[in-house]
């Protein structure tokens, strides 16, 4: 029997989705493999629940089990894939990124809000090692993050005011911005000059410069970035350097994405 819809949420609304999605996105980097107990203590389910949602996830081939631990399997891969090729994301962002790699030398990246974090659509790297990695699907704090900054600069006040009530500014470094009015202030100087740079605030040595991408409406529905380490260029040098080819790139693919609506609507930010 389907479950009732929780209240706030619409009739069609299916709280078992919801709680196997929830034991999904329970594996991460610190939690890779997890048995019963700590899969309901990550996902606030009870043990009951969480054991369904498993044993679900083990038949559909989403999840193994090895003895009482349970981690996921390759299949998982299966939905960021069908993204990538249904949206043609390749085709459509890709490009301007590796041209901002190539004239750069430095990663280039594209990400959307998700919640308080952003989250990577496309991301093209160097060679060139860093603390942090990134990939498609990885996921930073907005606000310790000039890809997260410059993209909530430019949301309604009702999406900037909901991310302020829900978000914990967690630090990372001495850098990070840890106050709502520090933040805000930077929001303000994003909407003033089109562009937030971040220098050592998610980790040290990584210096980042990044531009909003706008649809045809003019609303900021993802972002751009140039990032690099602080032994190769000043955070001056990088924003005065590539701040032009960020814009002539997020220009470039908001023309583009006006020949794929596709893509433009599943990025856009409800």
């Amino acid at each position: 029997m389907e479950d009732a819809a929780k209240p706030g949420k619409d009739s069609e609304y299916l709280s078992t989705l919801e709680r196997g999605l929830k034991v999904l996105r329970a594996f991460d980097a610190t939690h890779p493999e997890m048995q019963l107990s700590e899969v309901a203590q990550v996902t606030g389910l009870s043990p009951a629940v969480a054991r369904r949602c498993l044993n679900t996830l083990v038949q559909l081939g989403y999840v193994a089990q090895f003895g009482r631990k349970f981690l996921l399997r390759p299949e998982v891969l299966s939905f960021g894939t069908a993204y990538l090729s249904s949206m043609n994301v390749e085709q459509v962002i890709l490009p301007p990124l590796q041209k901002l790699r190539d004239d750069t030398g430095d990663s280039a990246s594209m990400a959307v809000l998700s919640g308080t974090d952003i989250l990577y659509v496309a991301h093209v790297s160097t060679n060139r090692r860093i603390r942090l990695g990134a990939n498609v699907g990885t996921r930073f704090p907005v606000h310790a993050t000039s890809l997260g900054k410059v993209l909530l600069a430019f949301q309604s006040e009702a999406v900037i005011a909901q991310y302020m009530a829900a978000v914990d500014l967690q630090r990372f470094t001495e850098r990070t911005v840890t106050s709502h009015a520090a933040l805000e202030q930077r929001l303000q100087g994003a909407r003033e000059t089109g562009y937030d740079s971040a220098l050592d605030e998610l980790d040290y040595g990584i210096v980042s410069v990044a531009v909003p991408v706008f649809d045809a409406n003019r609303k900021a529905i993802a972002s751009i970035n140039c990032s690099t380490s602080t032994t190769r260029i000043s955070q001056d040098e990088l924003v005065r350097t590539r701040l032009p080819m960020l814009r002539e790139a997020s220009a470039e693919i908001g023309n583009a994405l006006q020949r794929w609506p596709t893509l433009m609507h599943s990025l856009q930010h409800n």
